[in-house]
């Protein structure tokens, strides 16, 4: 009777020591809250050369006195900070864009692309909520899609192109 007692009382401790908090892990706040890591401190007010130059204020844009980090990272390594803004298509790539666009270009194939992603991974998700593990749902339900990079290398190789070397395949 004492054995039994003992053996129940080790199994309920194990298994609470298991359940953990998966909270913990989810490094993302929905709670609609601010962010205390995406508040970055504003540059030092100067008084510009000429005031007709400042942008004019937008809800939601730019201020001279923002924080650019990345764009302050590109400068400091010699290069154009001003490259990291997208501007539309680059003039160096103007002909490939009218040589892809020459049946027509769609003006909503993201939300086209983004509705049919959503219902095939709806399909794909039919029996999965019921696991006992975590499991990685985007390689489950898009694991007929990918590519083996390996299979790949060895019939361009088989084919005579010129492929670069990869790391020895693991599993």
């Amino acid at each position: 009777m004492r054995l039994s007692r003992a053996v129940v009382l080790m199994a309920i401790l194990g298994l609470s020591a298991c359940s953990g908090d998966g909270r913990l892990r989810d490094l993302q706040s929905f709670t609609g809250g601010p962010d205390e890591f995406s508040v970055l401190p504003g540059k030092e007010l100067q008084k510009p050369a000429d005031y007709t130059a400042l942008p004019a204020p937008t809800p939601g844009g730019g201020n001279v006195t923002d924080q650019n980090p990345r764009g302050d990272a590109v400068a400091a390594l010699g290069g154009r900070a001003s490259a990291l803004v997208p501007t539309g298509v680059p003039a160096t790539e103007g002909a490939l864009v009218t040589y892809v666009s020459r049946n027509g270009v769609s003006p909503s194939i993201r939300q086209d692309l983004a509705a049919e992603d959503a219902k095939f991974r709806k399909g794909q998700a039919r029996f999965t909520k019921i696991r006992i593990t975590k499991v990685d749902r985007y390689n489950q339900a898009y694991r007929r899609q990918r590519l083996d990079a390996y299979k790949e290398a060895a019939r361009w190789r088989a084919a005579g192109a010129n492929v670069p070397t990869a790391p020895p395949e693991y599993e």
